[in-house]
Order: C-alpha cells, then structure tokens, then sequence
C-alpha cells in the first residue's frame, strides 16, 4: 500500500486492519460484514425454500402457469431498486415493529431483488434434465413426494441451486441502495462510512470482498464439477 506523500510502499496498512489497530472504522467494517454473512445466509435460505419447490411444482403440476412465474420472477429486474425502496418502506415499518430493525430483516428485501437471477439460474437447469421422468420413475418405485424433491431432484439440481446461492451472496455483498435508505449496516454502507475516516482501510476491504467472492465462485464451480463426474 502505498504511504502517502511521503511515497514508497509498505503493509502498514494491511497490519493495521488486521491488528483492529484503525479506530472506530475497524468496528463499523465488522459490523457491516458480520451482517452482511447473516443476510446472504437468509435470503439464500428464503430464496431456495419458497423458489425451488414453487418452479418444481409448476413445472411438474401446473405447466401453464410456466410464463406468470417467468413473468412475476422477472419483473423486478424492471423496476429500478429504489423504487422498490419507496414501495418497501412501509411494509418495512411494520416489520421493524415485528421482528425490530437489525439488518437482517433485509432479506425480505433482497429475496426480491436477486430473484430474477435465482430463477434464471434453476429454470436453466430444470430444462436442461426431465424433471417429469425422474418424478415419475420415482413415484413408481414407491418415493414420496419429500424424498422425491429432497433426494432425485435437487441432487440433479445441484448446478443451478449452487449458481443461485451464488449469485445471491454476490448481490447481498455488493447492495447498497435498499441498505442505504433504509439505513441498515451492511458491508456497502459500512465502506462508505470507513471510507471517510480512512480511505486506504475501505479500499482494503472492498479489495478482500472481491476476492472472497472469487474464491466462492471457484470453490462452487469446483463442487458442482466434481460431484457431476461422480455422477457420471
């Protein structure tokens, strides 16, 4: 990192963050992570119990009804996201009376906004393998529905549901609009506040941000590589 006016490079600021050794911007930072791992923790978990079963269930039962789930799990990509903020915050009011006002409740929030991606991401590999045949084939051999959902499907899945939970972790790490204005702490929000104390620590983290995620994305691609050629 380089030191300043004075020039040359050295780590002294990478010491700092990670000795806690930069003052009130330390905690602030830790904070916005520690909150934004329980959100994307959340919403992968809402997007995957109420997404997953639905677009099966469509799919296997009700196929006409395809193109309005197409249409409703796209139609956030259409409205930009502080519109969603102006609609949202009401319902926020009445959520923060509820549940309170930690930032966790913001999955609801972003449960919307990566939806567009989620569903793309399954429905690419839904119709890339005939659910309908493997439902059926279970069913005759005596499967329950639970088992048949839980143990043919989602292994054969596993492709999509994995670029879905990534694809919301990216979008939870990387917000900041909803979190802004609705004055939640996450990482994009805590970045910002950092920023203005010191400069050098808020690109520090966004840096680390940007690799955690890439590393996500190897380790996922490698999981989902490896477990098809078992499969296989």
């Amino acid at each position: 990192m380089r030191r300043g006016l004075e020039g040359g490079h050295d780590f002294s600021r990478w010491i700092a963050v990670f000795t806690g050794d930069i003052g009130s911007a330390y905690r602030t930072l830790w904070e916005g992570i520690a909150n934004s791992v329980v959100l994307a923790i959340v919403t992968v978990v809402l997007v995957m119990v109420l997404l997953v079963p639905t677009m099966i269930l469509v799919t296997l039962r009700f196929s006409g009804l395809k193109r309005v789930l197409e249409f409703l799990c796209l139609l956030p990509l259409t409205i930009p996201a502080i519109v969603l903020v102006v609609g949202l915050a009401p319902v926020y009011q009445v959520v923060g009376r509820l549940a309170g006002s930690g930032a966790w409740t913001l999955a609801f929030a972003y449960g919307v906004l990566v939806l567009p991606f989620a569903y793309r991401a399954v429905q690419s590999n839904i119709d890339s393998i005939d659910i309908i045949t493997l439902s059926e084939a279970a069913r005759s051999l005596g499967a329950s529905w639970p088992t048949v959902v839980l143990s043919v499907l989602v292994p054969n899945l596993r492709r999509g549901l994995l670029a879905a939970a990534f694809i919301s972790v990216a979008v939870v790490l990387g917000e900041f609009t909803v979190a802004s204005l609705l004055s939640r702490t996450t990482l994009q929000t805590a970045l910002v506040i950092a920023s203005k104390a010191d400069a050098f620590v808020a690109v520090i983290f966004a840096l680390l941000a940007l690799l955690f995620a890439f590393v996500l994305l190897l380790v996922i691609g490698r999981i989902g590589g490896g477990r098809t050629r078992r499969t296989t």
